[in-house]
């Protein structure tokens, strides 16, 4: 394995003793599309191990968890043997999470630093749609069994591989591989296949996930898989819909599908990813608007020109795009920025109600860094107008309005009075709102020589 140096995989199996160990997730799906499809071995930046206990059989009802468990998380006992046999001094972090048995490991090795995540065999139930799972102890099946599509349910024994699959080379069988959903045949289909009828409707995050992949692997969703994604959005089993108030969606529901379109959108070719959710009809999930937009691939340029974040300009075409932020509960600032944005339009719209747009388009620089800059709006409002339009859906002010905004975001709101506080106080201006009013109009003054 690539990334694993013999030596340390010695030791892994050594501080895991009758427990089994196995490699699994992205490492074990690009290391089998490297030798199918000769797709280039990037390598892996961390390692994610799964541990099942030599009992797991009797401890499966056990829930993963200091409540309910009868002993140390097999992630934990084997963390700790390996950390004594390592020594403090190629450890440089860890740090055990008990409520789902798992440790975090960052190791310096000879061949340079290694992150592993090391997780308890375990397995999931969904009490309720879109709601997190109830979690217990399992066995490796059990943890494959649980995951989103086949090829990310594969896993390779790094204990007794010997005595499950023999055989070894670059076009051989891969030792110690276990493929229990067939994992093997959709990688050469390139092919995106759910593990159950169910999966979507549990957790319909998983969705997000496979445009991630189909993004970044070149693969397209399993003709059955798509069919499920349409009638579970179909039923829509989840408590809420389109329309009702945040309150009514599972928080965490709204808070997994938006670490997944962050991280869609931060890590992946975003415009594959989300071309390929509105090809399958996906985006409904996040709001019946975003389905029929036909200008995010524009919007999300010109916010990644004007640096700004890209969720807020996706959601930008959203019906209601407030209530969307709130129920994916996007962070402080990206909320701000969309109420600014709307409030941005709402004023625009009332000044062209009192003046008209074909006076306000004649207005001086200054006129228009006055409604701009007025309290309740941000810079970022501004651009977020030129990336997005004015109005949720576009507005036709938005062609008119489209040239005073960039030139005050590329120009106006930098330039300053020709005179500074310190150079009216010296000639004998006094502190107050007299000075204040005396700068203003002196950038005013400055502003409308750009005319010329």
């Amino acid at each position: 394995m690539p990334g694993l140096p013999p030596q340390f995989r010695a030791q892994l199996v050594r501080a895991a003793g009758a427990d089994r160990l196995a490699l699994v997730g992205g490492a074990v799906r690009d290391l089998l599309l490297h030798r199918v499809h000769q797709d280039p071995w990037l390598g892996v930046p961390d390692l994610d191990l799964v541990v099942e206990s030599a009992t797991a059989r009797a401890a499966v009802s056990a829930p993963a968890g200091p409540a309910g468990q009868t002993g140390i998380a097999p992630a934990h006992r084997l963390a700790r043997r390996l950390r004594e046999l390592l020594g403090a001094e190629h450890l440089l972090t860890y740090q055990e999470h008990g409520a789902y048995g798992t440790v975090e490991l960052e190791l310096d090795l000879p061949d340079g630093p290694l992150l592993l995540d090391v997780a308890s065999a375990r397995r999931e139930l969904y009490p309720e749609a879109g709601e997190n799972p109830l979690v217990r102890f399992g066995c490796l099946d059990d943890d494959l069994a649980r995951r989103d599509f086949s090829i990310n349910a594969m896993a390779v024994l790094l204990s007794q591989s010997a005595e499950t699959a023999p055989g070894s080379g670059q076009d051989g069988p891969l030792p110690g591989l276990l493929d229990p959903h067939g994992g093997q045949l959709d990688l050469a289909r390139r092919q995106l296949r759910l593990l159950h009828d169910a999966s979507l409707r549990d957790d319909p995050t998983r969705i997000i996930r496979g445009a991630r992949y189909a993004a970044r692997l070149g693969f397209e969703l399993a003709p059955e898989s798509l069919q499920q994604l349409h009638q579970t959005l179909a039923l829509w089993p989840w408590p809420w819909r389109p329309g009702d108030g945040p309150q009514r969606a599972p928080s965490a529901l709204g808070t997994r599908l938006r670490m997944e379109l962050e991280v869609l959108l931060e890590r992946e070719a975003w415009p594959l990813a989300l071309a390929a959710l509105q090809r399958w009809g996906a985006l409904p999930l996040i709001d019946e608007a975003l389905q029929r937009d036909r200008r995010w691939l524009r919007r999300l340029r010109w916010a990644e020109r004007l640096q700004l974040p890209l969720l807020p300009a996706l959601l930008a075409a959203a019906a209601e795009p407030l209530l969307v932020a709130e129920r994916l509960q996007l962070p402080h600032r990206q909320h701000r920025l969309l109420a600014q944005w709307l409030e941005l339009n709402r004023r625009l719209v009332a000044a062209a109600a009192d003046h008209g747009v074909a006076a306000m388009v004649c207005w001086s620089p200054s006129r228009w860094c006055a409604l701009l800059e007025a309290p309740g709006l941000g810079a970022e409002a501004v651009a977020l107008a030129l990336a997005a339009g004015l109005g949720a859906a576009g507005s036709p002010l938005w062609r008119p309005f489209w040239r005073p905004l960039w030139r005050w975001w590329g120009r106006w709101r930098q330039l300053r009075a020709e005179l500074s506080a310190s150079d009216l106080l010296a000639a004998g201006m006094v502190a107050g709102p007299a000075l204040g009013e005396r700068l203003r109009q002196l950038r005013a003054e400055r502003l409308d020589q750009e005319r010329t």
